[in-house]
Formats: C-alpha cells, sequence, structure tokens
C-alpha cells in the first residue's frame, strides 16, 4: 500500500508554541485555589552561622499574617532525601530539612516561614521576623576548603569531604605517564553556573483532611520521583496520599529535576493550616537558594608521543557540593563525568580521582549537561594543549586518537557503558569543510601580520543520553532506591482518536510534538488525531521524568512499543471482523488487512469501535484498544559529533567576537529536524555563555555577588553568531528507532569550542591556558602579563 502519513522526519513547528507564545500556557503562579494563603522565606544573610534566636512576634502582628513558622515547629518531617550518592563510596550526606535548624550554611539559607493572606503582605512581613546569627568563618573554594584549618561546615563530613570516588586504573596511568615522551600538566576550572530559567521555581500544596490526601502543583521535570521522595522519605505517608502535578515548566536546564524544601514547607504549612499554600521564588532567591551547576577545580595531566598517540590520562577533581548535599549531586561528578573523561578517544590508561566537597555555597547539582560538558571541557582543551605542545595541527591529534567505528560497542575501562555506535571522523571533516580550514589558517596568518588575531577552536564531544537502565543505575548509584525505566500508555477510542499519556514531560523539549509524530506514523492516523497527556501523577503511568536527553530515546521509545501492543491487538481483533486468521494480517497506514489482500481491510478507527463496543470480539480478547509499556533500556546512547568556533581578539581590550560557530551533530535518527535545531541552538548558547560571559562569583565571605540578572551575565540574542548545523546519522542499536538524544548536545559540546578559538588567538602572545570565562578583562590582563613577562626576558 501507498506510504500515506509519514510525519517522523519532517520539519514541523511545535504544537506546544502557541498557547505559550499567546500567553495561554498554565503555570504555578498561574493556579489560584479558593482560601489559598502565600508565603514567603526569611533567608540567611551569613553563608554560615549559628541560629541562636528567632523572634517571630512582630511578623505574627502584621495585619494579614497567618503564621510563622521555624525549622524546630516542622521537625516532624524528614530532611529532603539524597538519592544518588555515587555507589561503593563512603559518602556523608548532609541533606537540608524544610527549614534551617540550629545553623545555616549558605547565603540563602532559609531560617523561617511567614505566610499571609497575600504574597505582598508576606514578603513585607519577612523583613519583620528577627533573627539572631553568631557569624562562623566561611569557605567557597571546593580545593582550600579541604585543606587543613578549613572551616568545617559539618560535623558528619571531616575535612568538608562529602565522597571520596575514583575510576580507571591508578596504575596503569601512573605507569603511561612516567613512560610518556611528552606530558602536559594544566589546572583547569569549570566556573559555578546559575541555570536561570524563565520561570522561577515554585509550588502550589493543598491538603485535604478528610481523606488525609496532598495534592501539590510543581514546577518539576520529575513528579513521579517528587512524590516518592516526598511521602516515602520525608513526610512518612503513603505514595497513594499524594498527587504531584506538574503544569507548563517555563525551563528546567535540570534545576528543577531535585526535592526540594519548599515542597515540603508548603505541604506541611497546608496541612498545619487548612489551607491551601503557594510560594513562588523571586529571581534572587532562586539566584541564592535553588542549584547551580558545574564548579570543579582539575588538576590533569595528559601524556603520549610525539608522533601524536595521547597514552595516559590522570585527573584529580574537586567538585564544588555546596552547603548541602542535593538530591542526584553524588552522581553528577562521579557517574556522568568521571566515567566519560576520555570523550571519543582511545585512552589505554586514565584515573579519575574526584572529591565531592561541601562549601560555604549554594547547592550544586544537575546543570545542563550534567557531568559530560565537564568531562567534555577537560579532554578537549588538554587534546588542544597536548597538540600544541608536540606543534601538531589539533585536527589532526583528534583523527589519530578517534574510537575507530569497528571498535563499536566500545568499551572506555572508566566503569561506563559501552558506547552504543559511532563514526567521529566524517562529522569532524564535514564540520572542517564547512568552515573552510585551510582557507581560514592563511587568513589568520595574514591577520596576524596586520595585527588582527584570529582563533579557531574544535571540539569533538560524546555524550551519555537516554540514561536509564536500571540494572546499571543500581550498580553505579548506591542509594537511588529505583530504576530509570519510562512509561507510556497508548489509549485508541471508539472514534479513531490517540490519546497517550507519558511518564516524560516537556519544558522546552517538543516532547508533545515528536511523540504524535511518532504515533501518527506507526498508527497511521492524522497527527492531529494524537493527543499527548503528560505531568500529572493521577493519570500517568509511573515515570522517572526529563532529563539527561532521555525523553526520546526512554520516553519515546516505551510510546513506541505500547504502539507496537495496539497494532498486534488490532490485528487480532481485524482478522475476526473479516474471518481471517491473525497470522496473515498487516497493518500499515491505520488499516489491518489480509496479506496480499490490501482492500480486504479494517480501519483502525473501526476496530477501535469494535474494541470499544465488545459485542463481538475473538475469544480471551479484552475490550478495548490500551496498551501500557514500562521501557527500561538495555543501555544508554552516545551521541557525538564536532563543533567548531571562530573568534576574533582585540588586543587592546580584550575583547572576543564570535565569528561564526559551525556544528555537526549525530543524534542519530531524527524525528523533527526542526526541534532538532531549535535544541542545539539553544544548548550552544548556553556553552557560549559559559566561554565568554556566565560566572556564578561568591566572595570569600560567602556573599553571591551575582545574585541578579544585573550583575550575572545572561547573553542578549545579540551576543551570539547565526549558527550553521549540519548532521551526520549513526543509528543508535539500542532502541527499535535508532534514535540517541539532542537536548543536551549544544551545550557540551561549545564550551571548548569557543575557549580553544580564544587561546588559539593569543597564542602568539606565549598564552596556552585561560580560564573561564573569557571575559574582556581576563583576556586583556592575561594579554598584559604576557608582555611584561616577554618585557621582563629580553
Amino acid at each position: 500500500m501507498a506510504d500515506v502519513t509519514k510525519m517522523v522526519g519532517k520539519a514541523i513547528k511545535r504544537r506546544e508554541d502557541p498557547k505559550l507564545i499567546q500567553g495561554r500556557g498554565t503555570f504555578i503562579d498561574d493556579i489560584k485555589l479558593p482560601g489559598m494563603l502565600h508565603a514567603a522565606v526569611v533567608r540567611s544573610p551569613y553563608a554560615h552561622a549559628k541560629i541562636k534566636r528567632i523572634d517571630v512576634s512582630r511578623a505574627l502582628a502584621h495585619p494579614g499574617v497567618v503564621a510563622v513558622f521555624t525549622g524546630e515547629d516542622m521537625m516532624d518531617i524528614n530532611p529532603m532525601p539524597a538519592a544518588w550518592q555515587a555507589g561503593g563510596v563512603k559518602s556523608n550526606a548532609v541533606t537540608p530539612r524544610a527549614l534551617a535548624v540550629g545553623k545555616v550554611t549558605h547565603v540563602g539559607d532559609g531560617v523561617a516561614l511567614v505566610v499571609a493572606e497575600d504574597r505582598y503582605t508576606a514578603r513585607d512581613a519577612v523583613e519583620l521576623v528577627e533573627v539572631e546569627y553568631e557569624p562562623l568563618p566561611a569557605v567557597v573554594d571546593a580545593r582550600k576548603a579541604t585543606e587543613p584549618g578549613a572551616p568545617l561546615i559539618h560535623e558528619a563530613a571531616p575535612n568538608n569531604i562529602c565522597m571520596e570516588w575514583e575510576c580507571g586504573s591508578k596504575e596503569k596511568a601512573d605507569a603511561a605517564i612516567a613512560s610518556a615522551e611528552v606530558v602536559v600538566k594544566e589546572e583547569i576550572i569549570n566556573q559555578r553556573l546559575i541555570p536561570t530559567p524563565m520561570e522561577t521555581r515554585g509550588c502550589v500544596a493543598r491538603y485535604d483532611a478528610a481523606t488525609g490526601e496532598f495534592t501539590l502543583w510543581m514546577t518539576s521535570q520529575a513528579p513521579h520521583v517528587h512524590r516518592l521522595l516526598l511521602t516515602a522519605f520525608v513526610f512518612g505517608i503513603p505514595e497513594t496520599k499524594l498527587r504531584c502535578i506538574a503544569p507548563n515548566v517555563g525551563g528546567g536546564f535540570g534545576q528543577k529535576i531535585f526535592c526540594y524544601a519548599d515542597y515540603a514547607f508548603t505541604m506541611w504549612a497546608a496541612r498545619r493550616l487548612g489551607r491551601p499554600v503557594k510560594y513562588v521564588e523571586e529571581r534572587s532567591e532562586n539566584y541564592k537558594a535553588s542549584t547551580h551547576g558545574r564548579d570543579h577545580v582539575t588538576e590533569v595531566e595528559i601524556a603520549g608521543t610525539r608522533d601524536g598517540k595521547v597514552t595516559g590520562l590522570r585527573v584529580k577533581t574537586w567538585a564544588n557540593l555546596g552547603g548541602y548535599f542535593s538530591t542526584i549531586a553524588g552522581g553528577i561528578p562521579t557517574t556522568l563525568y568521571g566515567r566519560i573523561i576520555t570523550g571519543v578517544y582511545k585512552i589505554p590508561a586514565a584515573h579519575v580521582k574526584v572529591w565531592g566537597v561541601y562549601t560555604n555555597t549554594a547547592m550544586v547539582d544537575a546543570y545542563r549537561g550534567a557531568g559530560r560538558p565537564e568531562a567534555s571541557y577537560l579532554i578537549e582543551r588538554m587534546m588542544d594543549r597536548f597538540a600544541a605542545e608536540i606543534g601538531m595541527d589539533p585536527a589532526e591529534v583528534r583523527r589519530r586518537n578517534f574510537i575507530q567505528p569497528q571498535d563499536f560497542p566500545y568499551d572506555n575501562g572508566l566503569g561506563m557503558l559501552p558506547y552504543d555506535s559511532g563514526n567521529y571522523e566524517p562529522a569532524l571533516n564535514k564540520a572542517l569543510q564547512m568552515v573552510g580550514y585551510e582557507n581560514f589558517r592563511k587568513e589568520q596568518a595574514e591577520a596576524r601580520k596586520q595585527g588582527r588575531y584570529l582563533g579557531l577552536g574544535i571540539s569533538s564531544y560524546v555524550e551519555i543520553c537516554g540514561v536509564a537502565p536500571s540494572a546499571w543505575i543500581g550498580a553505579v548509584g548506591q542509594g537511588w532506591g529505583a530504576g530509570l525505566f519510562e512509561s507510556a500508555n497508548v489509549r485508541v477510542h471508539l472514534t479513531g482518536k490517540v490519546v497517550v499519556t507519558t511518564g516524560s514531560l516537556p519544558h522546552g523539549q517538543g516532547v508533545e510534538t515528536t511523540f504524535a509524530q511518532i504515533v501518527a506514523d506507526e498508527l497511521g492516523v492524522p497527527y492531529e488525531d494524537v493527543t499527548i497527556e503528560w505531568g500529572d501523577t493521577l493519570a500517568a503511568p509511573f515515570g522517572y521524568g526529563t532529563y539527561g536527553s532521555r525523553s526520546l530515546a526512554v520516553g519515546g521509545t516505551a510510546v513506541h512499543k505500547s504502539v507496537q501492543k495496539i497494532k498486534e491487538k488490532a490485528k487480532i481483533i481485524a482478522a475476526h471482523m473479516l474471518e481471517a486468521a491473525p497470522e496473515d494480517m498487516v497493518f500499515e497506514n491505520g488499516k489491518a488487512y489480509v496479506k496480499g489482500s490490501p482492500d480486504k481491510a479494517k480501519t483502525l478507527a473501526e476496530i477501535a469501535l469494535q474494541a470499544s463496543l465488545a459485542y463481538s470480539l475473538p475469544p480471551g480478547v479484552e475490550p478495548f484498544l490500551d496498551e501500557t509499556t514500562y521501557y527500561d533500556p538495555p543501555n544508554c546512547t552516545f551521541p557525538f559529533g564536532t563543533h567548531i568556533a571562530i573568534v576574533e581578539v582585540d588586543a587592546e581590550t580584550g575583547k572576543v567576537e564570535l565569528r561564526r560557530y559551525v556544528a555537526v551533530d549525530d543524534v542519530g535518527n531524527i524525528i523533527n529536524p526542526l526541534i532538532v535545531e531549535g535544541q542545539l541552538h539553544g544548548g550552544i548558547a548556553q556553552g557560549v555563555a559559559q566561554a565568554l560571559y556566565e560566572h556564578g562569583y561568591y566572595d570569600e565571605d560567602g556573599e553571591l555577588r551575582s545574585s541578579n540578572l544585573l550583575e550575572y551575565a545572561v547573553p542578549t540574542a545579540a551576543m551570539l553568531p547565526r549558527y550553521e548545523l549540519d548532521h551526520t546519522v549513526t543509528p543508535s542499536p539500542v532502541n527499535p528507532m535508532g534514535v540517541k538524544g539532542a537536548g543536551e548536545a549544544g551545550t557540551i559540546a561549545s564550551a571548548q569550542a569557543v575557549m580553544n578559538a580564544v587561546i588559539d588567538a593569543l597564542s602568539p602572545f606565549g598564552i596556552k591556558h585561560l580560564q573561564m570565562p573569557a571575559t574582556p578583562e581576563r583576556v586583556w590582563r592575561a594579554i598584559q602579563n604576557s608582555r611584561q613577562m616577554r618585557q621582563a626576558a629580553d
């Protein structure tokens, strides 16, 4: 039969967008319930201090204030749980309570809760709560926090070390470095970033005293996970007593994965007061009290031969975890960083040692890419450092060390699951061709004669997507206590309309659109006849949510498998209707027909009607076309690619201009090219921002100096170039659609492409390395220091 639908592969606009760009979406702050109260938090101005006294009397007397609570009031509920503690290590996980008790560990730590009739009254009354603090010494640098004499943040963590972890072979790495022809050492700082979603976090809690049930509306990337953690671990109530609803989420970037204190204190207050309670962060609160990302200090050595072969890698990383241990903080600098540190290269000896460290800063957890950007940045900077040391072209060094196609599935020797598939050189070659590599080198040489400094940076990356295999997660994430499968229910109603309910959910990835494309193609129904539902734990089958670029590879595969079940059942019912044998039936383009007789067919709508009415069904076949899948994949997926940046540096001002950005990515088979391009655009913007602009900066006293949008340099569109994108296609063998994931690729690849370009531009000054961000001041100072050193040498 002719192929009549085929939505997969089409670049169609996201169906989610019209309501959002017209202001018709439903976000947390749009939710208004009868009798709803508003909460505001009294937050510590100190990074480290004992709480001596809290006087709430003036706030309680303020008109419109209903109640004021402290941490002591909420001792009947448990602290927030630590879900992923990095298997095989001794972890001293100290997690936050709903409100701090006894002392605070970072600026913005919550110490009291004001509940009032409206948000303005609650905010005003916050100023009336009197807190007496005894300031303590603070430490904000992860490496310094482990040194003798550093202020101790938690008694449970000597030397402020929350966890120690390692992977690879220390003996092999030490031997490779000791015997190498060339060894390059470097200190690499991956600075702290603040996710900055458009919508800050928030929640609304309602309690039904008659049933003992909570309903919690939340800005969440994982509502089912939050239901589990809040009930089983925080409140100690049955999971059935909490319904979590995630409506439209205005950006997540990882920050909305975690189990935060505000979920607990709004639920507690709603139960205590018998009225719904809403809490929505202000932007400054989001910056001070929600999770941050990155913040690694690393000492690294790369070793190899003078003909360009890398033979060893040794890494020591101090990972800043902040003042408390966040939900999955342990997994980011360990499994998602250390186990993929060798990137796309076949490095025979590697060892990674990580210290997870408490400091007097906000908690650090997943931020777009979560560990993989830090790993990719490190290895790509060191490949450039190694190439410069031996005087070899950086593209050629990469070619000589790529894992080859025949090596897949590839075990990198670091405890990572085998890379599923890859062919790295074609992506590199295509990117070099697009940028005009040889011509650029000529242009660069000519520009230097004119006193202009152009630079080109290469980034060849691989990442882990579709993080899910439950057995593996159980092995590497001791303490997680759950798998990472995903779910989907597909129902074909008696009118032929299709409803999909997924455990995944969108917060910018286009899940509603791509899932509908998959279903439309597989069932042969109009795209408009497919509805995607998500975000409500009462309606959706249990799923682990959206992060780690797992929506399509795991959640989408669950949808695909449920559709296959629908098709098989439809063939059985159609065979009964046509008086044919089920094994002789074919389902194609929305019809089930007898093999070889396409005119002898029943449409999906006719089959659905028969299944729904159940007047005449085959023996043993249940009514209705309704199938559910819980999909636990056998492996992760491993997208890859090469990004190239071209910059020009003004030597007199230090300003970096990003002139071109070329990206060739391989995300496996593509469902919707427009959505993939959009995801890459956004991800690249975040990586470029890290390279050139953004820095979550604390002073030595633990004061967050980048605490608002005036101080934290989120780039505007005018600060970014027009991206030049292309792709190669290497399908994944892990799932039936051959998809890999695209949500984080741009972020994982881009920062080092830009920084490699900046260092390339600065190489005539003898500058070999520069820490991010490459702000005009930092670049200018590096140039001046280089000039002064040369003058002194002369």
